[in-house]
C-alpha cells in the first residue's frame, strides 16, 4: 500500500484525490488546504492540515500528489522529495526553468519519481493523433488553442491562476508537450503578442495571449489561449496538425462548450486528410475528466512500484514549460525570444 499525501484541493487536487480514495493499492494519509477546512464528501473522512510541512512530518507519505497553485510547486516538490516522498506535481512544474530545473536534480539524486500533470498524454485519443501525425512525416505547422469563456466560479478561479501564471502557459504546456512529441525536435525561437481585456486583472498581466514557435526541423506551431467573460466561443477549440503529406485534425464533440472541463479533453474524433482522400476514425470511448485523472495516478502508483524511468518525462516537462514561458516573456518585452543559447 502506498501512503499519498494530497495538497490543494480545487479541481485537479479533489480529482487527484478521488484517484487514489478508489485506488486499492493506494491509502491517503492527509490532505493539505490553505483553510485547514474539512473536504467535501467523499474524502470528508481524512486528516485535514493547513500547512504542507507539518502534513509531510505528520504523515510521512511515500508520495506527495501536488495540486496548488503554480508559485508553490517547485517549492513543495523538493520539499516532499527532501521528506523522502515521490511526487506527482500538476503542471506547471515552476514558474520559472530555473526553479524547475533543481526539482528534477534534486528527484534524480535522491532516487525519487517526479511525474508532472501532463493529462493528454495518458489519454487514448491524444496518443492516437500523435501517432497518426507522426505517420505524416515533417516538417510540420501546429495550430492549436483552448480559449475559455469563463463566468461565475470559474472566471474567479482564472483570476487566482493569473495572480502567478497567464493563460498561455497554464494551458499552454499541454499544448506545446504534444507538438514536441510529434515532431521530437527543439525549439529555435519563440514570438509571442497578448492583451489585458479585463480591469478585473494586476495591470502587468494579460488574459489573452498567442505565440509561434519553430524548431530546428523546420516546424512550426502557433497556441493561443484566452481566459474570461468576455472571450467568443467561435472556433475556440482548433487542434490541427499540417504536414507536407497531409494533416490529422480533432472534431468538436457535443461536449464542446469551453467553460466544461470535460469539453478541453474530449475527441469527437480524427479526421485524416491526404491528397488521396480523407480518413476519419471515430473514437466513441471517450474517457471523462475524472477517468483521466485515474490513469495519470495509476501510472504515478505503477512508476513507484515497478521503478519506471521517468527521465525523459522530466526532460520533456522543462521543454514544454521553457518554450511557454519564452512567450510570455516575449509578450512582456515585446521581442521574439531566441531559445538556442546562442
Amino acid at each position: 500500500m502506498i501512503r499519498v499525501l494530497i495538497a490543494g484541493l480545487g479541481n485537479m487536487g479533489f480529482s487527484h484525490a478521488l484517484a487514489h480514495h478508489s485506488h486499492p493499492e493506494a491509502e491517503i494519509v492527509g490532505l493539505v488546504n490553505r483553510s485547514g477546512n474539512p473536504a467535501k464528501a467523499p474524502l470528508d473522512g481524512y486528516p485535514v492540515f493547513s500547512d504542507f510541512q507539518q502534513a509531510l512530518e505528520e504523515t510521512k507519505p511515500d508520495l506527495a500528489v501536488i495540486a496548488t497553485y503554480s508559485d508553490s510547486h517547485a517549492d513543495f516538490a523538493i520539499a516532499a522529495i527532501e521528506a523522502g516522498a515521490h511526487v506527482f506535481v500538476e503542471k506547471p512544474l515552476a514558474t520559472t526553468v530555473a526553479d524547475a530545473r533543481p526539482v528534477i536534480a534534486k528527484a534524480a539524486r535522491l532516487n525519487r519519481k517526479l511525474m508532472v500533470g501532463y493529462i493528454l498524454r495518458h489519454h487514448p485519443s491524444w496518443q492516437r493523433l500523435i501517432g497518426e501525425a507522426r505517420t505524416l512525416g515533417g516538417p510540420y505547422v501546429f495550430r492549436m488553442n483552448l480559449n475559455q469563456q469563463s463566468s461565475g466560479e470559474t472566471w474567479e478561479t482564472h483570476k487566482a491562476l493569473m495572480q502567478t501564471t497567464s493563460p498561455i502557459v497554464d494551458c499552454g504546456v499541454h499544448y506545446v508537450d504534444v507538438m514536441c512529441q510529434i515532431t521530437d525536435a527543439s525549439p529555435v525561437r519563440v514570438h509571442g503578442m497578448g492583451l489585458r481585456l479585463s480591469d478585473e486583472i494586476a495591470q502587468d498581466m494579460y488574459n489573452y495571449g498567442q505565440f509561434q514557435v519553430v524548431f530546428d526541423d523546420g516546424s512550426a506551431g502557433w497556441y493561443e489561449a484566452g481566459w474570461g467573460p468576455m472571450m467568443s466561443e467561435t472556433a475556440f477549440f482548433v487542434k490541427d496538425v499540417i504536414s507536407p503529406n497531409g494533416s490529422v485534425s480533432i472534431t468538436e464533440t457535443d461536449k464542446a462548450d469551453s467553460d466544461n472541463v470535460d469539453g478541453h479533453t474530449a475527441v469527437g474524433s480524427l479526421l485524416v486528410h491526404r491528397p488521396e482522400g480523407d480518413r476519419r476514425i471515430d473514437l466513441p470511448e471517450e474517457p471523462g475528466h475524472q477517468a483521466l485523472c485515474d490513469a495519470e495516478q495509476a501510472h504515478m502508483l505503477r512508476a513507484i512500484a515497478e521503478n519506471l524511468d521517468l527521465t525523459r518525462h522530466m526532460q520533456d516537462a522543462v521543454q514544454s514549460l521553457a518554450i511557454c514561458l519564452a512567450a510570455d516573456e516575449s509578450i512582456r518585452s515585446g521581442r521574439p525570444i531566441d531559445l538556442t543559447g546562442g
